[in-house]
């Protein structure tokens, strides 16, 4: 028998669909030709607490939590311990049953190191000594499913992405266990969580609300001149400043002393002016490169004001629906090989978007962009559309705008290049230059589908001259203008900051080491960085832009140099890589980490630490372990209650924390078909009245049936 593990229900389903099911059973499928289908949550395993390691002589709170005390640290385990996850059990179970009785297992995790991981460490935890393969897809329809599945691999040629991946983990949990303790304990028990991750990114919000607000506003000129020619054609031409002396202009050689520019507008009496040069250049702007995930968060944050999480959300359930590919990706190319099924996703759009098909009729098929790049190909490659046809209105309105960005770029890659003419005259008016720059536009290319940005768009025409020739000059004006402070981050902005953190580091050899990796966090992760800083009370979203909060620009004040900034958490990631290589072993990168997490703690012992936490409440108490509650608000704005110390949740009841929520009772009865957990009866938010069926293992299981006179049908499904 050949056991097929896939990492979610989702993915189990498109193989079943593949292999050919002849049996449901509980959690797992039989299938032709003797192969069974079984499917995790996600980690089935989680790292062990610190209270795992601890001496049963360390005193134990009223949580039976063991006490957190400097005693203690650093916490280093010599032995890594797994803990199954309390919900998971009764499928981790079968799992392991069927694992038992296989010939051979088939490793069917997320194409990344968390879903290669997630599903080894199961084999692991049973000792599996039989043939192991991979399968690898980066998407879910019946093409790719059955191209995978023809070409599974050894699973032995993925170890280095589970050792990176296993590397990750327990270096987070040692900085992240270790610090937050250390610190959390400086400050009196006032919870100050630190992360490798969340760290630097809350530096970069603070950092430039500090410089936003520290910003003070410098006037400088800009002088214009206006000519004609001799037949009557006007245009206008810029100073060129660059060479003026520092103290007229700035370091970006904006004029600034307004002394300089009355006297120069005062003593420009002559009329005539002189053509010195006419520069025609033709130039060519190629297809733009596919969308990683991040390139999405970022538009999409422009566009349409989403959040980053909501983004990812977004591009997940598209995933699942099979129309798009793989989300967690952070890579802007496709494999050459997929060029040959271009003509059947373009004809799967024009299916769900009739508006778009326009632009594919006029889509040449045989135009072969930059984007098709075979060397650029990581593990993933860029978010495109899938063959599978899709209704528009089987879409939400997110979605469907996601759907439709992500089809214009991939359109876009069948249209010529943008090229146009570049005309730069410069003209001699006593004995200063001014410069004129016009653009025709010879052929808008795939900018005729994707016109995101209207100005690159328009022609700037200018007048047909000759060197020497001479002109008039008309005016002569002086424009003020003021330096502004940078913008606010937006979700999408913070993302991509994140990714090209070199931009924000001033020293050359770290920026360039920077520049050459991918940034601090994942495409994975990013978006959940960013919402655990806004449920810490870290950052706020305010309209479309992130600002850090008091209590957020306490805890930089607070967080070591080396541990919030961006330099230690890209020379993690690159060792990372080196795990997944095989050139740099697991032990010697824990061993660094140890080492700093030593240091820190020993410095952060002879502190005393003072917080003022804005949204503490004495009032108010965890239920769970008496500390202090603090009334946060959740990205879609509503308020809620996070205790200081053991992260335990309250909704918010007109101000003040519910402690006696109304619970919804889990069926012992009605199970759910993908996962085997209780149904939970619950009433439709958009419609009173009408109630429908959801799996109680939500989030993990997002399984849900239509309510049939109060018994749920398991004919129909996906109600709400």
């Amino acid at each position: 028998m050949r056991l097929f593990i896939a990492e979610k229900p989702s993915v189990a389903k498109v193989i079943i669909e593949e292999l050919g099911k002849v049996k449901s059973c509980k959690g797992y499928c039989e299938c032709k030709n003797d192969q069974i289908v079984t499917w995790c949550f996600g980690h089935m395993y989680e790292l062990a607490e610190p209270d795992e390691y601890l001496s049963n002589d360390v005193p134990v709170r009223k949580n039976g939590k063991k006490m957190w005390r400097f005693e203690e640290l650093p916490i280093v385990p010599s032995l890594w311990k797994l803990k199954a996850r309390s919900d998971v059990r009764e499928q981790l179970k079968t799992i392991k049953e069927l694992i038992k009785k296989a010939q051979s297992i088939v490793n069917a995790g997320d194409p990344d190191r968390e879903g290669q991981l997630l599903v080894d460490e199961i084999l692991d935890q049973c000792s599996c000594n039989v043939p192991v393969l991979r399968y690898w897809a980066n998407a879910q329809d019946h093409s790719s499913v059955a191209y995978a599945l023809d070409h599974l691999t050894n699973n032995s040629q993925y170890q280095g992405m589970k050792h990176a991946a296993m590397a990750r983990a327990r270096a987070d949990w040692l900085v992240g266990m270790n610090l937050t303790r250390a610190f959390t304990l400086a400050a009196n028990n006032t919870l100050i969580t630190i992360g490798r991750v969340q760290s630097p990114t809350l530096k970069l919000v603070v950092d430039r609300d500090y410089k936003i607000e520290n910003f003070k506003p410098i006037d400088y000129y800009n002088i214009v001149a206006e000519f004609e020619t001799n037949n009557g054609k006007r245009y206008q031409g810029n100073l060129i400043t660059k060479n003026f002396a520092q103290g007229i202009t700035d370091e970006e050689s904006r004029i600034i002393d307004q002394n300089f520019v009355n006297q120069f507008l005062s003593m420009q009496a002559t009329k005539v002016a002189t053509i010195k040069s006419v520069v025609t250049e033709d130039k060519r702007n190629a297809q733009p490169l596919g969308l990683s995930l991040s390139d999405i968060q970022s538009k999409a944050s422009s566009l349409f004001g989403y959040g980053a999480e909501e983004v990812l959300n977004l591009c997940q359930s598209l995933y699942e629906k099979k129309v798009t590919t793989y989300p967690r990706t952070d890579c802007s190319y496709l494999p050459t090989a997929q060029r040959q099924d271009a003509s059947k996703v373009l004809n799967a759009i024009s299916i769900a978007l009739p508006e778009l098909k326009p632009f594919i009729t006029n889509a040449n098929i045989n135009i072969t962009s930059n984007i098709w790049n075979d060397e650029k190909t990581t593990a993933h490659h860029a978010i495109v559309p899938t063959q599978q046809p899709i209704k528009a209105q089987d879409l939400s309105v997110k979605e469907l705008n996601i759907y439709k960005l992500v089809c214009k770029y991939f359109i876009a890659q069948f249209y010529p290049t943008f090229d146009y003419s570049q005309t730069k005259i410069i003209t001699q008016f006593n004995s200063y230059e001014y410069e004129s720059i016009g653009r025709t536009i010879n052929n808008q290319g795939w900018r005729t589908v994707i016109n995101e940005e209207e100005s690159k768009n328009k022609e700037i025409l200018l007048p047909m001259v000759r060197p020497n020739e001479q002109v008039k000059n008309l005016d002569l004006k002086s424009h003020k203008e003021q330096t502004k402070a940078p913008s606010r981050f937006t979700e999408g902005s913070l993302i991509k900051a994140m990714e090209n953190i070199y931009l924000y580091v001033d020293d050359p050899q770290a920026k360039k080491m920077l520049k050459d990796g991918d940034g601090i966090g994942t495409s994975a992760t990013r978006a959940n960085i960013i919402e655990e800083l806004k449920k810490r009370g870290y950052i706020e979203k305010k309209g479309k832009n992130i600002i850090s909060t008091q209590l957020g620009r306490q805890m930089i004040g607070l967080i070591p140099d080396k541990i919030k900034s961006p330099i230690l958490t890209s020379l993690f990631e690159s060792i990372l890589k080196k795990i997944e290589s095989g050139n740099a072993q697991i032990d010697d990168f824990i061993n660094n980490q140890v080492d700093v997490i030593k240091l820190e703690i020993s410095k952060v012992k002879a502190t005393k630490i003072n917080i003022t936490d804005p949204h503490s409440s004495s009032l108010y108490k965890c239920t769970q372990c008496s500390s202090p509650l603090k009334r946060l608000k959740n990205s879609k704005g509503s308020m809620f209650w996070l205790c200081s110390n053991c992260n335990k949740t309250f909704s918010d009841l007109k101000g003040k924390p519910d402690f006696n929520p109304t619970t919804v009772e889990i069926s012992t009865v009605y199970k759910c078909k993908a996962c085997g957990a209780g149904l939970r009866r619950l009433e439709s938010k958009k419609k009173k009245g009408i109630f429908f069926w959801s799996c109680s293992n939500y989030p993990t299981c997002k399984e849900i049936y239509f309510d049939d006179q109060g018994v749920p049908n398991y004919g129909r499904r996906n109600a709400n």
